[in-house]
């Protein structure tokens, strides 16, 4: 390459470098698309719950039992989706996703029966919570690290938002339109935000002629694992399953989705249980959204600056508080406390995890690594709404599983201590073993 060639090449690298970062953008994107999932989520389904069993004339074992399978199923293809994000890209991959989670909601009101509304749970949650979940989950690792977690953070925000206006808006449409009607405009709203958005999303800054975290050159090589995301430093998913801290944080987390899951698709009847009515339950949904709204953002600096693992200890201890309101709340005053200490642990438990791939494992497979966890994430959420539901049929009331609940949490409040950084670990062996070298190996364990 002659001289020219070389002050022009330079002269571009330049002129891209002082342009606004691309991440910034992406992280709009990226928050809409969780905001997207809506329809899918426990919240946004559960103020159907009454609708589609006075519809289809179901009882709550019926009703939780489709919710159960539907979501289960859902979540086998997740790690294959992964995959399909690795080899093709988050944009191309998305883009299919979003079209056929549009189609699953325009599907739903035609269910007739408890089995076409097994295959609608099954689409929505396959489709949105777990598919357009995982994709934007993983879109701003590839953009962001020194401040993945506080963008994390904000992208989570927006979630909080959803859950504090969703759930109201559901309401009121299903007074005004039908539930039929509302759910399809549902699957349009996805349609008409995402689709478009599309044609400005991005797989990772080299696309843009940009380095992650908007730096000017690659970052150097570093024995810190937090800046390095080459290939050779990366764990494969059979990598990453031989290590203590990604089953720790399985466990963690799909303990947090079944319990949460539960109590949330459940929240109208344990409050109706409990003397109260649908407009003390909604109560419990904004002060979650408002306690998230901030857990989110101070939960993502934290995690910019702490210890994970620490940050997933307190969020274990947290849900401990939370289910042992939800076993033995008599008031709206309490109702409303549980809701906030809910969004203080969703927000803690999202600023450890969201980074924690990442950090732990690197981006080469990341999608992949995730879409493994995102399984079981997914089938873990599947069981608390069918155990209630259950408990509620056979003996009357939800008190049993709640306090199973609460007891189950506790031990996993330690537990999360030991899900230390696998390649931070495997750094340290190696400086001990080898305290003259001045080298640090790159090959993780």
């Amino acid at each position: 390459m002659n001289p020219k060639q070389c002050h022009s090449n330079l002269a571009t690298v330049e002129n891209e470098s002082e342009k606004i970062y691309y991440g910034w953008i992406m992280l709009p994107i990226a928050m809409l698309a969780m905001m997207a999932t809506s329809p899918s989520q426990t919240f946004g389904i559960s103020v159907f719950n009454e609708s589609f069993r006075a519809s289809l004339g179901l009882s709550n074992s019926e009703l939780t039992g489709a919710y159960l399978l539907g979501t289960l199923f859902a979540a086998l293809p997740m790690c294959y989706i992964g995959a399909l994000a690795d080899r093709h890209g988050l944009r191309a991959t998305m883009t299919g996703v979003i079209v056929l989670f549009g189609l699953a909601c325009l599907a739903t009101p035609l269910v007739s029966n408890v089995f076409t509304l097994f295959l609608a749970f099954l689409a929505l949650r396959m489709l949105g919570q777990g598919a357009l979940g995982l994709l934007s989950s993983n879109t701003l690792a590839f953009w962001f690290e020194r401040r993945l977690g506080t963008v994390e953070g904000i992208r989570q925000f927006g979630l909080a938002g959803a859950i504090a206006a969703v759930p109201a808006l559901n309401l009121w449409m299903i007074q005004e339109i039908g539930w039929q009607w509302a759910f399809a405009l549902a699957g349009l709203t996805v349609w008409l935000v995402m689709l478009p958005l599309m044609f400005f999303f991005r797989n990772h800054p080299g696309e843009v002629g940009q380095f992650i975290d908007g730096h000017r050159q690659p970052l150097p090589q570093s024995a810190d694992d937090q800046v390095l995301d080459e290939p050779a430093r990366s764990h494969t998913l059979g990598q990453a399953r031989r290590t203590r801290a990604f089953w720790i944080v399985l466990i963690t987390k799909a303990t947090w989705s079944l319990t949460f899951t539960g109590v949330v698709f459940n929240i109208v009847p344990i409050a109706l249980e409990r003397g109260m009515n649908a407009v003390d339950a909604a109560a419990l949904f904004t002060a979650f959204a408002i306690s998230l709204a901030a857990m989110q953002i101070v939960g993502g600096m934290l995690a910019d600056r702490f210890p994970l693992h620490l940050l997933l200890a307190f969020g274990m201890a947290s849900l401990c508080g939370v289910m042992a309101i939800f076993w033995t709340f008599t008031s709206t005053a309490a109702l409303v406390a549980g809701g906030i200490l809910m969004g203080v642990t969703q927000g803690l438990l999202i600023a450890a995890t969201g980074p924690l791939f990442p950090r732990y494992f690197g981006r080469a497979h990341l999608n992949r690594i995730r879409g493994f966890a995102t399984t079981i994430f997914v089938a873990a959420s599947s069981l608390g709404p069918f155990v209630l539901g259950v408990c509620k049929d056979l003996v009357g009331s939800y008190d049993p599983v709640l306090a199973v609940f609460t007891l189950a949490s506790l031990p996993l409040v330690p537990l999360a201590l030991w899900a230390t950084n696998p390649r931070a670990d495997n750094a340290a062996a190696v400086e001990d073993d080898e305290p003259m070298s001045g080298t640090i190996s790159t090959t993780p364990t």
